[in-house]
Formats: C-alpha cells, structure tokens, sequence
C-alpha cells in the first residue's frame, strides 16, 4: 500500500492538486509502481485529516489520466508502463522548468547563463 507518511500538505494549492503530485512525483521517481495499493478514500481522508469528497476527486482525476484504477468494492491500484511513466515525467518537468525558464528571462539572463546555473545546481544539489 502506498504510504502518505511524506506528504506534507500547504497552503499554495488544493488539497486534492496535492495528492494528485505527490501520487504522480513517486510514480515519476520509482517510489510508487505499478500494481501498489492506493488507500481506501476513507482511511486516506482520516490520516490527512480531509473531506472524503477531497480525496475521492483526487481518485477521479487520477482514473480519468489512466494511472490508478478502481473496481467497485476493490482497492484502486497504480496502472503504470514504461511510456506512461516517460510522459508523466515530461509533464512535470514542463511544468517546473517553464516555471523555471521564466525566472531566469525575467531576471535577465541569457540562454547561455541559465544552463550554467542548472548545471552549477546540478553539481551541488544531492
């Protein structure tokens, strides 16, 4: 079953955006694979302290991309392959480095100096 204990909720999105990346951050980087159990909607809501209805859409969304499965009374399951895993990662690496990107334009800087910066955080970072 996968475990929440690392999921730290804040206040710069939705609650249910939150279980949706950190479901899709573990798939990405290996943590959560193919077949694992999610948690009941119930017992998830009770160990993060949120409505049921909260996780049930983060279950939803999730179905709707094709990475969890659910069966009426079954346990919804991880439904992973390599090239689900490849595309999940390219959205959210778009996402962080269009971010990223941004930044670095609005701050001044060429092509040129933010690859040095990535590659200096490459470097130093664990």
């Amino acid at each position: 079953m996968i475990c929440f204990d690392q999921f730290a909720q804040d206040s710069s999105s939705p609650i249910y955006l939150q279980i949706i990346g950190f479901i899709k951050r573990g798939i990405v980087a290996g943590t959560i694979t193919d077949g694992d159990e999610m948690p009941s909607r119930r017992t998830l809501s009770a160990l993060l302290g949120v409505n049921p209805n909260t996780v049930q859409k983060s279950y939803a969304i999730l179905e709707e991309e094709g990475l969890i499965l659910s069966r009426s009374g079954a346990k919804s399951c991880v439904s992973v392959n390599k090239e689900s895993i490849h595309k999940l990662r390219q959205e959210l690496l778009g996402d962080s480095l269009r971010a990223v990107a941004k930044d670095m334009k609005q701050m001044g800087m060429t092509q040129e100096d933010a690859l040095a910066a990535l590659s200096y955080y490459w470097e130093v970072e664990p």
